[in-house]
């Protein structure tokens, strides 16, 4: 079947672009674990090669069931198109390599996470493209920074990892009147939580590792866009650049985790609500960035742009590093682990893991402190979590 508009979401995410009738029954879409294709004739493989026809070639380009995952990804963010990858950085490398050249500037928020910020630096800046970080949570600051070389802008929202907002539709506007793309990573809030482009944003980015698969048990991306640039990427960043074409066998990993992505998301809010609440009120807690609370500085935008405030909290302990590190070592029921959006709730310290791809200084300037910690909240019973908090900050 297509996707059916008048379904919902939850629905949509389950039965979208299958038809069991067209698989000999088959409840679960088939995986076609096959690296290549062949072609009734030469001229069939040409005509596929050409453009002229439409067909599967090679599985770095396309293959049946990384079709359908694209498809269902491209239908709940509303956008036309979706490429998937081997990862999110994947995703954020074949994007940024396919559309930019040197010369252009790419505008980018004050924190995002260390992987792209590194390749941003390390790897775009290298070729000529001007990277500059400027603070997105005030729009005026985008009007103000645009130049006439400026091509694209890139955020998070939430930001990786202290949580900071950026109103995407008041930037999307902004871009739109000097005809810049804007790029929002989207990975954690998902599409059930907030969908960009239906608000403006030209490209969604998704490391699908997080909680579109939700178990911990793959690593993927995805970009949302429109066909003509989701062509672009698939061709010039995916095939030609990176290579770093997604497993079959991973996206029927991914699309089977995503059945339960709705119930998941709401669970996980649920449970992160009321850890923040009591983090908020413990006496060892300096502060605590979460969308939900009413302290949040940016409490009336999440409640306009975000269904839910999600499940990921910034938060940091009186004493600074040292008691950080001292928290995370007595934790017993959170895993002490990089990632997030898996079933298991996960602690980890930005500074020296996540965001370590900054040096002290950027950190300082980016206010990242020494001291933050990020916890992902899975769906344990919330009770067992904040008694797994409350001995670990004792």
């Amino acid at each position: 079947m297509s996707s059916d508009k008048k379904n919902a979401f939850d629905t949509r995410i389950i039965h979208s672009f299958y038809d069991q009738s067209s698989n000999k029954g088959s409840l679960i879409p088939p995986l076609y674990q096959t690296s290549t294709y062949s072609f009734s004739s030469a001229e069939e493989g040409a005509a596929y090669f050409y453009g002229e026809k439409e067909g599967y070639i090679y599985t770095r380009i396309n293959n049946p069931t990384l079709d359908l995952l694209e498809k269902r990804i491209a239908d709940l963010e509303e956008g036309e198109s979706a490429v998937v990858f081997s990862s999110g950085m994947g995703a954020i490398t074949s994007t940024f390599w396919s559309l930019m050249n040197p010369g252009d500037e790419l505008l980018v928020d004050m924190t995002v996470y260390g992987c792209t910020y590194s390749f941003f630096h390390q790897g775009l800046e290298r070729f000529g493209v001007k990277i500059r970080h400027i603070d997105m949570s005030i729009p005026e600051n985008v009007t103000q920074s645009i130049g006439k070389n400026t091509r694209m802008i890139f955020f998070e929202s939430p930001a990786n990892p202290d949580m900071r907002l950026v109103d995407i539709q008041a930037v999307s506007d902004i871009a739109k009147q000097h005809n810049i793309m804007v790029v929002v990573d989207n990975t954690y809030c998902t599409p059930y939580l907030q969908k960009p482009i239906t608000i403006g944003a030209d490209i969604v980015i998704h490391s699908l590792t997080k909680y579109m698969s939700g178990h911990g048990d793959v690593v993927a991306g995805a970009v949302i866009t429109t066909q003509e640039i989701a062509t672009q990427i698939r061709l010039v960043g995916l095939k030609d650049m990176t290579g770093a074409c997604l497993s079959p066998h991973d996206a029927s990993l991914i699309m089977r985790g995503m059945k339960t992505l709705p119930i998941r998301m709401e669970r996980i809010a649920k449970n992160t609500q009321a850890i923040a609440e009591y983090l908020e009120l413990h006496p060892k807690i300096a502060f605590v960035s979460y969308p939900g609370l009413s302290s949040f500085a940016q409490y009336e935008l999440s409640k306009k742009q975000m269904k839910l405030p999600g499940g990921m909290i910034a938060f940091e302990i009186k004493g600074g590093m040292e008691s950080g590190k001292l928290f995370l070592n007595r934790l017993n029921l959170f895993s002490r682990a990089v990632s997030l959006g898996d079933c298991e709730s996960l602690a980890q310290h930005p500074a020296s893991m996540t965001h370590s791809t900054y040096t002290s200084e950027e950190r300082k300037y980016y206010g990242i402190s020494d001291g933050l910690l990020r916890l992902s909240i899975g769906l344990e019973d919330v009770n067992d979590l904040i008694a797994d908090l409350e001995q670990a900050l004792r």
